[in-house]
């Protein structure tokens, strides 16, 4: 059953980060765009922003689709959870612990389910599992 288990926490959070990685890079389901988002990096003091607004916005994409696919499935989640640090740090972590207040409850869960899949790896419904 473990191996269903990462399946099912692998595919969630691929999907997850695939739709938000569509919206940054390029606004699709009513997201920002790459501008949009290198405007948001810019007001939180990133530079140069339309770089790290790229990086990302791939960062999300792809590890979201490596994710899904089982693929480099480690180093996706390492990735996910060095984006999700700097947002907590960045964006939510002044406002305290709950959601509801625009807090880093939903980083933090992100980061634990993802430290799960670099402990443990993909499975065996991954296309590679070593990574």
């Amino acid at each position: 059953m473990a191996d269903f288990a990462l399946l099912v926490l692998r595919t969630s959070i691929g999907i997850v980060f695939i739709l938000h990685g569509l919206q940054a890079a390029f606004g699709l389901l009513g997201g920002p765009g790459i501008s949009g988002f290198s405007g948001m990096l810019t007001g939180l003091g990133f530079k140069p922003a339309i770089f790290w607004a790229y990086i990302g916005a791939y960062t999300e994409l792809l590890g979201g689709l490596f994710l899904l696919l089982g693929i480099f499935s480690r180093i996706s989640a390492s990735l996910i959870i060095i984006f999700m640090v700097v947002a907590a740090w960045k964006v939510h972590w002044a406002k305290g612990f709950f959601i509801q207040s625009g807090g880093f409850e939903y980083t933090f869960v992100i980061i634990c389910a993802c430290i799960a899949l670099m402990l443990l790896g993909p499975g065996r419904f991954s296309i590679i599992k070593k990574l």
